[in-house]
């Protein structure tokens, strides 16, 4: 083959590339464009649940998305006085300093306990409350029970302080009626063992009943036809119970719990600064409390910014692991 013959192959070569290339090209304008179009059937038919979803829209970018580009107050040795643009850069500073601090293990054993025992022993309470209001069959009465139970929730941290202060405190009714019995007053509030049990107990008796309102929702969308060949079968009510209704709404059950792990961090700072107190500061100082501490009180934004980053990194992992886990065991999980 001669060098003309070369140059007439390449040539044809490159022509038949230019002419592949070029067919890709519009084959994904094609599919842009198509998707494109697609797009505007479906926001001309939806338009008006587009714009019912504009307000949460517009929450998550203002309040969670935008604020994103704080994160980087935790490289820097922010001062307000210069700004964000003119304050050192310190690198990796404030986290060597956040994870060699000694309060750094007490902070976290503090936060994870609550949060465990919140887990363990608040998040079952509105599965066993939804399932004995399923199973009342007077709709005035149930609805009696709802309402009751709802109430404390509207109720602010406040206010249940001071409930607590009333009931619990060292004059409080409990101890002036152990005092009446010719008993000693018990130091409830004071005493260090009691305090991550009487923050559980306050959470139940706040939220348990505003929990039920999604497990009711999905036990309203159960199919009735399961219950009637249920007890075609012969089961009773425990046995409907246990599979029929249980099985109905596992996948919100799972769904919730993977949302709980990703707030483990969050424990509530309203509800621990206002019971905390001297005595028992060793097991109620969590993350949040040290934030507002330190951050707000001392103004030390770039190092209570790391503390937070480190609680947005903790809860992300625990839900990407819990999601990766159930589709593990054949769930559908939350993504």
């Amino acid at each position: 083959m001669n060098m003309q013959e070369v140059v007439v192959t390449l040539s044809q070569s490159n022509i038949q590339q230019s002419i592949l290339a070029s067919g890709s090209e519009r084959e994904q304008k094609g599919k842009k464009a198509s998707k494109l179009e697609r797009f505007k059937v479906v926001f001309a038919r939806e338009k008006y649940l587009y714009l019912l979803a504009l307000p949460g829209l517009l929450f998550f970018l203002i309040f969670k998305y935008f604020p994103i580009w704080g994160l980087a107050l935790a490289f820097q040795n922010y001062s307000p006085y210069l700004g964000f643009w003119d304050s050192e850069w310190v690198g990796f500073k404030h986290f060597i300093d956040f994870f060699t601090n000694p309060d750094f293990l007490l902070l976290f054993r503090n936060t994870m306990a609550i949060s465990l025992m919140n887990i363990f022993f608040f998040f079952p309470i509105p599965i066993v409350l939804s399932l004995l209001i399923n199973e009342v069959r007077s709709m005035k009465f149930k609805k009696t029970v709802q309402t009751i139970i709802y109430l404390p929730h509207f109720l602010s941290w406040v206010i249940i302080a001071g409930i607590c202060f009333i009931i619990l405190g060292h004059d409080g009714i409990i101890n002036e009626i152990i005092v009446a019995f010719g008993g000693q007053p018990i130091g409830i509030l004071t005493e260090p063992n009691y305090f991550w049990g009487l923050l559980t107990g306050q959470s139940i008796w706040k939220e348990a009943g505003w929990g039920t309102i999604i497990f009711l929702a999905a036990l309203a969308g159960i199919n009735q036809d399961l219950y009637e060949a249920a007890q075609i079968d012969g089961a009773n009510r425990w046995k409907q119970m246990i599979n029929v209704t249980l099985p109905g709404i596992k996948s919100t059950i799972i769904v919730l719990l993977i949302l709980r792990l990703g707030q483990v961090m969050e424990v509530g700072f309203e509800q621990v600064y206002l019971m905390m107190s001297s005595p028992v500061s060793h097991v109620a100082d969590v993350f949040d409390t040290y934030v507002y501490r330190t951050g707000i009180q001392n103004g030390r934004f770039s190092y209570a910014t790391v503390v937070g980053i480190f609680k947005s990194i903790v809860g992300l992992l625990l839900v990407v692991m819990a999601n990766r886990l159930a589709k593990k065991f054949g769930e559908e999980g939350l993504y």
